[in-house]
């Protein structure tokens, strides 16, 4: 007779997509991402990204928790028609991504008073906050993110406990109220 393996699934987050921790967790990570890639770009330029105090970049959490979303209701369907999936996926990444953008840098602007980036000088420019060729990177980004970077990401955030997506939640509420209260 088998012995049969306890089942340890509650200790851990999710094994389907859809599920609410899940998406937590693709949050958390991708703005993780987003700030270590606003870091080294920081080191490189003069750029100053980030309005946080913590080691996150929301926006980029934002928009590959927002990318993953639609790929999973909507895209991830059309299983044959591979080049659709990928034309459709940029154009994701292109509009969307840069429309969070848009919002991102109105909303710093008014409630921070800084203006973070500024895409004035882009020979492509709609304003301050959003550029075509930002817009193409945003597109190809959404590319990577769901061709490159998902499968290996989707297996670390199988392997992350609850209680510690909860005192991420608890230090990212934390980390907004004290930079609205002290920035």
């Amino acid at each position: 007779m088998k012995k049969m393996k306890k089942n340890n699934s509650s200790f851990f987050i999710h094994y389907n997509n859809g599920d609410n921790m899940y998406y937590i967790n693709v949050f958390f990570i991708y703005s993780v991402i987003g700030y270590i890639i606003e870091f080294v770009i920081n080191l490189i330029s003069e750029y100053n990204g980030g309005i946080l105090y913590g080691f996150w970049t929301p926006v980029y959490g934002i928009g590959s928790l927002i990318v993953i979303y639609i790929y999973d209701k909507l895209v991830y369907k059309l299983d044959n028609h591979k080049i659709l999936k990928f034309l459709i996926i940029f154009l994701i990444g292109f509009f969307l991504l840069s429309f969070i953008e848009y919002i991102g840098g109105i909303l710093i602007e008014l409630i921070f008073n800084k203006t973070i980036w500024d895409y004035s000088d882009y020979k492509f420019n709609l304003g301050k906050y959003v550029a075509l060729e930002m817009a193409l990177i945003w597109g190809i980004s959404a590319l990577i993110l769901i061709y490159f970077m998902r499968k290996p990401i989707d297996k670390i955030i199988k392997k992350i406990p609850k209680f510690i997506t909860w005192i991420l939640c608890v230090l990212f509420i934390i980390d907004l109220i004290c930079t609205l209260l002290f920035k």
